[in-house]
């Protein structure tokens, strides 16, 4: 059966779907075109954008190429991410207002959104990006607070969450 077939091979629509969707190509005089066997999904596509090429595998920077050769829009973000995460990497702060000016200028909503969030705390994002210091060890030791007081949340007191963090149980 067509629909058992459709199924196996990843299809998720119900039967009646794939009937209307025949009918229409039987009216055509041509054929549709060829589908990928494998469209990459959006989470991944988000992946192969926020990694560095030396980190992508030989068939991810194949298709990730031929997406951006489609979609013009994405390969302007694609080259805003890589910007901004090699300021991430290198400590090049000194780039930054040249990288918010130009994002604002992208009009593309979400990246200039996030260019105005980042000007909102602009010192803090500054010497993030310039600074070789890191408060990791302090995010580290509050996250681990917060989890202690997670497991004993309405059994005890703040007596007994002081010795457990003192402790290091």
């Amino acid at each position: 059966m067509l629909a058992q077939d459709l199924w196996d091979r990843g299809y998720r629509g119900s039967e009646r779907t794939a009937r209307r969707l025949l009918q229409t190509w039987r009216g055509n005089a041509t054929p549709p075109a060829a589908v990928a066997t494998t469209t990459p999904k959006p989470r991944q596509v988000t992946g192969w954008i926020i990694r560095t090429t030396d980190d992508r595998a030989d068939h991810e920077q194949a298709d990730l190429a031929r997406i951006l050769e489609r979609c013009p829009l994405l390969c302007t973000v694609d080259q805003f991410v890589a910007d901004f995460g090699g300021m991430l990497r290198d400590l090049r702060g000194q780039h930054l207002d040249a990288w918010i000016a130009t994002a604002q200028a992208s009009r593309i909503p979400h990246l200039s959104g996030f260019a105005s969030g980042l000007l909102k705390d602009y010192d803090a994002v500054r010497n993030g990006l310039t600074l070789a210091y890191s408060s990791g060890a302090v995010e580290g030791a509050v996250r681990k607070i917060k989890a202690i007081k997670r497991q004993m949340f309405g059994r005890a007191g703040f007596d007994l969450l002081r010795r457990r963090i003192l402790l290091g149980n």
